[in-house]
Formats: structure tokens, C-alpha cells, sequence
């Protein structure tokens, strides 16, 4: 199958649905997704999304772009980061005349909870920021976008997955796909693309991500010469469920949940004397760390890792139910426990690159030389347009979604407005042939194990306290998985719904990342939000502040470097 159209959209989550929707005014649009869309993973953003609306108190989009970029640890670039917040406002109205349905303060305005690391004046205080639908926000947002793009007659190819990015050049032209349903590879023909495919916390053990985030776009786009940007930046969310690494969000924390260890004592008053469990995520999971790493944690019955808990008890069923009601039956049916009487036991679990496809405030992806790539774009998580710079704020993933996949949208309806589709070169589904073909062939083991092997690998030696020597082992170890892995097969040779080969797909895209990741966590010799090296523990801004870029060359990752914008607020010392 041949299909054409003026843009198509890799990933069916707030990103891609929002370009969707934008492109489809001056086009023909379609939306590829390995799944049905509104199980993409933006339905599991559970506690807002940030704007300054000011509903509830006083608040600016300066002060929010000022917290983003000193969450950020500085790496943020600044006016990106304006834009995120200045936009904001006006994408949370948008989605609200869309039909989203918000919680409410008794007179009827967007309510607003706080979050980690969001404050009033410049770091004096918390503040109200995080507009929410209880804890369903993403969810409701995902139902919103998708209802819109029905209505303005996007098409929809779900359960495809997309295999290879076709380029003439350095721009784009199309897609290789690969059907899930019949196991047959088809071709789509594009004046423009854009990868929306989230994330890809499945390279970690434990992780609060999906199965299915397997960084498909950043891995297509790194095997196609393009650059990845700060890779060796990685968060780690404080409270995922202990054991599980499913995720408890920080709107528990936000409501007036309190962090204890085995003496009860609230912990963070040592760590974030200010924002205490509201500071940013990177450090309360190392205030996590140095609480189990002083015999400060919980052990017993469950037989895990030392944990934490999460004591939500004090706000009440009502506040619970109403609140945070998913959470509560999380805890219900994974803990055997009520959130309203017992605390919850957490430990940190992986959550969320910020770094990814390098792109301008537009979603263009920026190639080799710095230049966008005509026809090929990015947003979401696996962008990095860089307002996450070295650790994300809590709401600011969903805010990214909306402002630079709106934007992106936007971009594309102007591009293929005076652009034409470029012919496809002969052959152009011959390499995903050929790679389809090798693993229902392949002659050695099956990938089930490097999977694990890689997991285990990078949660131990580029998790959250990461060391040089430890990090030269990840990557040889990573090699060696990538080498084994030329070899690997399916255990099935079926066509139809083929999950075994979907699976080993995804397989090499996560090694691929694992490896420039660890790569990147080995080089940077400094600590710097959600990237903290036991062998050099302060942030060093001498040689540091810059972004990292990483692409494979004959299969070995080469690096270069490019200033970090700090054109509104010069980097100082975080302090909480």
C-alpha cells in the first residue's frame, strides 16, 4: 500500500493530536499510532497541567518561566521557556472552550492545586499553578484533542508501527509502516512529518513509563543522522509505588501530602527548608537516596528495596476521593491499602527524558549542522526544545504538549500550504524489509533477555547517582547487548498481530538510546539536576552549561556542544 498525504503525525498523544488538529486546517493530515490513541501515555499525567491563570492567588507567566528555568538547574533555554509559560494561559483556555472538563472552585473558575517547584515572586513561596480534572488531567486532555481531530476529519492508521523515516537529504518525504493487523509493510508519501512518540523510560528497570514507550522517534531520527540533545538528562519522579515504580503523583503532595521516614519524621524540612515536599523532583529523590542510604527507610513485609512513605492521611476521604480519586484506587488494588487511613510506601522510579530530537520553538528538528530539516518536525517528550533543560517541573510535560504541539500544528499548516510531495526513491521500503525479514531469521537467541540485561544495566549504573567509572561499563555492557542483538529473533514468524516482532523492534530502539545515554551521563563530569555524579558532586558552570548533542556515526556516538540561551536570568545556586 502507497498512501499520500500533506502531513502525517507519528503518535496519537497531546502532541501529535494537538499538531493534528492545527496541521488539518490547511490539509490532509493523518496520525500513525502503535496504539489505539487514547491509551497513548499523556492519559497517565495525573496532576495538572501549569498555567498562571491567577485563579486562586496571584500569579505571572515571568514567575513560571522563572521557576522552570531554575528547576531546570539552569540547562533551560530561557526564551523557549518564556514561551512555554506566556502560552500556556492561553492553551488551557483553548483546551477548556474545546470542552475539557476542569475541576472547579465553588465559583466556577479553573481550580488550581500546587505543585513541585512552582512559587510566587521569584522562589518566595508555593503557589496555586496546576490546573487539573481531579487526577485524570491527561486523560481528559488526551479525550478532548482526539474528539476535535474526529471532528476536523483527521484520518487515523492505529496499531501501525512506523519502521523507517524516509529523507531526501535532509529533508523529509515519508514514512515505512509496518502493520500490526496483517504484518505488511506499507509506504506513506508526506510533505511533512512529525515525530510525536513520548518517551522512553523502558530502558530503565523500573520505571513509571508504559510499555509501549520505546523512544521510537528519537531512535528513527538518530539512525538517520539527526542529533539528540541531552541525553545524559534523566528524571526520576520521588514517588512511584514501592517495588512497582507505578506512579503516585504530586498532586497527593500538592493537596498537603507529607513525606516520612521509619521515624516519622517530615525529612524534607532538612533538604528544602522553603518548599519542603514541594521542591523540585531531582531533589527529593536524592533526599530520598540519603535518607535509605542513612538507614532512615522503611523495610519489612513487602520484601523490596528500603522505601519511604507518602502520607496522605491528614487530608481526609473526602479531599481523597475527590481529589485524587485514581490514586486512591491505585493504592487499593496494587497495596491493599486506603490512602485516607494508611500511607502509601514510594521510591524514586524513572519518568521522564528531558532530553530527546533537538527543534526549534517551532517543532522543526534541528539537524547535524543546526539547520531545521525541511518537512521533519518533533514535540513532546521525545523533543527537546529545551524548557526541561536538567529537570522538569511537575504540569510543565503536559503545558510542552499543548504550546509546542500547537505550535508545531501551526508550522506545518504554513509549510504544506506552499510545499509539494517530493517522489519517493525507488526501493524505499527495502531497508525495513530487509530488517523485518533478518529478525524471523535470525539464528540467535531471542531478545527477551537483552531486554532485561539492558534494563538492569542502566537502572544500576545511570540511575539517579551515577559514577564514571561505572558509567565506561555501562557502555561496554550496552555494546556488547547491541552486538548479541544483531543476531536475535522472534519466537514467532506469524504476520498477524506479531507482538513478539513489534517487541524486538522496539528492542533496538531502546538499545540504541541506552547507548548514547549512558554515553552522555559518562561524559559530563558535573551534577546538574536529575544528573548527579558521585565522582564530581557540584554543578560546574565553567565548562558545563552547554547542551550535549550525540549521534551515531558508522554506529559509534560522536559528540559535539552548543550554548545553553541564559539570556534573562544569569545562573545561580539553586536553594529551596
Amino acid at each position: 500500500m502507497r498512501r499520500e498525504y500533506d502531513a502525517v503525525i507519528v503518535g496519537a498523544g497531546g502532541a501529535g493530536l494537538y499538531a493534528a488538529l492545527e496541521a488539518s486546517s490547511a490539509g490532509r493530515v493523518a496520525v500513525v499510532s502503535k496504539l489505539y490513541p487514547v491509551r497513548s501515555h499523556t492519559g497517565c499525567a495525573q496532576g495538572g497541567i501549569g498555567a498562571a491563570l491567577g485563579n486562586l492567588e496571584e500569579d505571572h507567566p515571568e514567575w513560571h518561566a522563572f521557576d522552570t528555568i531554575k528547576g531546570g538547574d539552569y540547562m533551560v533555554d530561557q526564551m523557549a521557556a518564556r514561551i512555554l509559560a506566556d502560552e500556556a494561559v492561553q492553551a488551557v483556555y483553548d483546551l477548556e472552550n474545546m470542552g475539557l472538563p476542569f475541576s472547579r472552585t465553588p465559583e466556577g473558575l479553573i481550580d488550581q492545586r500546587r505543585f513541585g517547584g512552582h512559587t510566587r515572586n521569584f522562589g518566595e513561596a508555593p503557589v496555586r499553578r496546576a490546573c487539573y480534572a481531579a487526577d485524570r488531567t491527561g486523560h481528559m486532555i488526551l479525550q478532548t484533542l482526539y474528539q476535535q481531530c474526529i471532528k476536523h476529519e483527521v484520518d487515523f492508521y492505529n496499531e501501525y508501527f512506523v519502521v523507517d523515516l524516509l529523507l531526501d537529504g535532509s529533508s523529509c518525504v515519508g514514512l515505512v509502516v509496518l502493520e500490526l493487523k496483517t504484518g505488511e509493510l506499507h509506504t506513506i508519501r508526506s510533505k511533512a512529518v512529525m515525530l510525536a512518540t513520548g518517551g522512553f523510560g523502558r530502558m530503565f528497570k523500573t520505571t513509571s513509563n508504559a510499555y509501549a514507550n520505546t523512544g521510537d522517534g528519537p531512535a528513527l531520527a538518530l539512525r538517520a543522522g539527526i542529533p539528540l540533545e541531552d541525553m545524559e538528562f534523566y528524571q526520576f519522579h520521588p514517588t512511584g509505588i514501592a517495588g512497582m515504580g507505578i506512579l503516585i503523583t504530586e498532586a497527593v503532595r500538592g493537596e498537603g501530602g507529607i513525606l516520612r521516614n521509619r521515624r516519622g519524621e517530615r525529612f524534607m524540612e532538612m533538604y528544602a527548608p522553603k518548599l519542603l515536599d514541594l521542591a523540585p523532583r531531582d531533589l527529593i529523590s536524592k533526599a530520598i537516596l540519603s535518607e535509605l542510604k542513612a538507614g532512615n527507610g522503611m523495610r519489612g513485609d513487602r520484601q523490596i528495596d528500603d522505601y519511604v512513605l507518602l502520607d496522605a492521611t491528614a487530608l481526609g476521604k473526602k479531599v481523597v476521593e475527590e481529589k485524587i480519586p485514581d490514586i486512591a484506587d491505585f493504592c487499593r488494588t496494587y497495596l491493599g491499602i486506603d490512602p485516607a487511613t494508611d500511607p502509601i510506601p514510594v521510591q524514586p522510579t524513572a519518568h521522564y527524558a528531558m532530553g530527546g530530537i533537538p527543534t526549534d520553538v517551532h517543532g522543526r528538528v534541528l539537524g547535524a549542522g543546526g539547520g531545521a530539516c525541511p518537512g521533519l518536525y518533533a514535540a513532546g517528550e521525545c523533543a527537546c526544545v529545551s524548557v526541561h533543560g536538567a529537570n522538569r517541573l511537575g504540569t510543565n510535560s503536559l503545558v510542552d504538549l499543548v504550546v509546542f504541539g500547537r505550535r508545531a500544528g501551526r508550522h506545518i499548516a504554513d509549510y504544506i500550504a506552499g510545499a509539494s510531495l517530493r517522489p519517493l526513491a525507488a526501493g524505499s521500503e527495502d531497508g525495513a524489509r530487509d530488517k523485518v525479514k533478518r529478525l524471523k531469521t535470525g539464528r540467535g537467541a531471542h531478545g527477551g533477555a537483552i531486554r532485561e540485561a539492558m534494563q538492569k544495566t542502566m537502572m544500576e549504573k545511570v540511575g539517579i547517582i551515577r559514577e564514571g567509572e561505572e558509567g565506561r561499563s555501562a557502555v561496554a555492557e550496552i555494546e556488547a547487548l547491541r552486538d548479541e542483538y544483531r543476531g536475535a529473533r522472534v519466537d514467532d514468524a506469524g504476520a498477524a498481530f506479531n507482538t513478539d516482532l513489534l517487541e524486538l523492534l522496539e528492542l533496538e530502539n531502546l538499545l540504541d538510546l541506552a547507548l548514547v545515554t549512558a554515553h552522555a551521563a559518562a561524559r559530563r563530569e558535573e551534577s546538574r539536576g536529575g544528573h548527579t555524579r558521585d565522582d564530581f558532586p557540584e554543578r560546574d558552570d565553567a565548562r558545563w552549561l552547554k547542551h550535549s548533542l550525540v549521534r551515531l556515526v558508522s554506529g559509534v556516538p560522536e559528540f559535539s556542544y552548543k550554548d545553553v540561551d541564559t539570556s534573562l536570568y544569569p545562573p545561580k545556586p539553586r536553594v529551596y
